[in-house]
């Protein structure tokens, strides 16, 4: 199966020339990483910077540039500054090609749950509304199952949604996964992971071609 980096690895390859993207906290903020270094990326980050690179090195941090995670970032040449009602103003207006989420529960009809957990505390649900509203292409970026083992992936969620039918594509550590009118539609696999082993590790329903290639590096 693939760890956090292979599957921000993965979702790299959906970045194409003169998009403008948005990470979301966790596995998506990997994604800068790996991103093709013969194309022009413009990564956004929701608290106010436009430009992001790759992670600092240990020893080459800045505390004063972050992103929205409050992880301390890279920026690349021309990377400019901004309020968030600017950010939101770009998010909501539709000026990002790509939006990259975490999640905790995907949906079969491309439902999405990534803010809330009942019963424990949170900060708030920070720019994620916002972005499944206004964005019109969306992947998300998660573990196939929680740490009980028990799917992410289901027929409908069960935790409070972050919006609805708004989810497009689906990485994982065991597949690639594309939302369909049928169900979640099977594109991918990771090396060494079988078709039943994504079978027994979704809940929602599954759509299985004739063939499923292993996804390439």
């Amino acid at each position: 199966m693939l760890d956090k980096n292979g599957i921000a690895k993965r979702i790299a390859r959906e970045v194409k020339d003169g998009y403008y993207v948005n990470l979301g906290i966790g596995i998506p903020t990997l994604v800068a990483n790996f991103v093709r270094e013969d194309i022009s990326v413009e990564f956004q980050s929701e608290n106010g910077v436009l430009g992001m690179g790759p992670f600092p090195f240990e020893g080459e941090e800045d505390a004063d540039i972050i992103n929205a995670g409050k992880q301390t970032i890279t920026t690349l040449p021309g990377a400019s500054f901004f309020d968030s009602a600017t950010s939101f103003s770009m998010i909501r207006g539709q000026h990002v090609d790509l939006t990259i989420l975490g999640a905790m529960e995907v949906s079969e009809e491309g439902d999405i749950a990534n803010w809330k957990i009942p019963g424990k505390m949170v900060k708030g649900m920070g720019g994620a509304m916002d972005l499944v509203a206004s964005a019109e292409n969306i992947i998300v970026a998660m573990m196939h199952t929680n740490r009980a083992g028990n799917s992410k992936l289901l027929k409908s969620c069960t935790l409070p949604l972050t919006g609805v039918g708004c989810v497009k594509k689906i990485v994982t550590n065991m597949a690639v996964l594309e939302v369909t009118s049928e169900g979640f539609l099977l594109l991918e696999r990771a090396p060494g992971v079988s078709i039943q082993e994504i079978k027994e590790a979704t809940q929602g329903t599954l759509v299985i071609p004739d063939t499923v290639p292993e996804m390439i590096d």
